[in-house]
């Protein structure tokens, strides 16, 4: 009996999505990635913009899908940032030093994207919804009221990170106990 191939929605094309969505075409499934922003690279998208309200506490703001600060390297060196078959390697481009910047982690992930012909897989737009015996995604893009399009897959694998709702800590005698 031959493997089942499916209709398969990466939502988020950062780091998790990019290698989801390889290893799925890699499969034999088909394959599309809903990515909110208008490049690949999901927390490493570096944006200069700063929430009106970065405690997340007015969900009226205008959210920015960013979380980190323009000096911003890695805590992890290279060697260990790659995956197995895709190193993180210097290309010519890179800096010496052990623990590379943001901006060369976002190179390495537009670098990948490209070797593992993904880029065509990506759509940018925003997911808003779905069902449980099929996921139907509705998608939009940026500034759109109207919805773009409505699929349906049989599966979905959502990669969308975890830096855009701050986690606030609460205990007695904070802010939470005053509202």
């Amino acid at each position: 009996m031959g493997k089942l191939h499916v209709k398969a929605a990466v939502i988020g094309a950062g780091m998790a999505g990019l290698v989801a969505a390889r290893e799925l075409c890699r499969e034999g499934h088909q394959v599309v990635v809903f990515e909110r922003a208008n490049d690949v690279g999901g927390t490493w998208l570096y944006d200069p913009r700063i929430e009106s309200d970065p405690l997340g506490l007015d969900p009226g703001r205008n959210i920015v899908h960013a979380s980190m600060h323009r000096s911003l390297r890695v805590n992890l060196p290279r060697q260990l940032m790659g995956f197995s078959d895709y190193p993180f390697l210097k290309k010519g481009w890179g800096d010496p030093r052990s623990f590379p910047g943001h901006e060369e982690v976002l190179r390495f992930l537009r670098g990948f994207t490209e070797d593992s012909r993904l880029i065509e897989l990506i759509r940018c737009c925003t997911p808003t919804e779905g069902r449980w015996d099929q996921w139907a995604v509705e998608w939009r893009t940026h500034g759109g009221e109207e919805a773009a399009g409505v699929e349906v897959f049989e599966a979905v694998v959502v990669c969308n990170g975890k830096y855009t709702q701050p986690k606030i800590a609460e205990f007695p005698g904070t802010l939470s106990d005053l509202t």
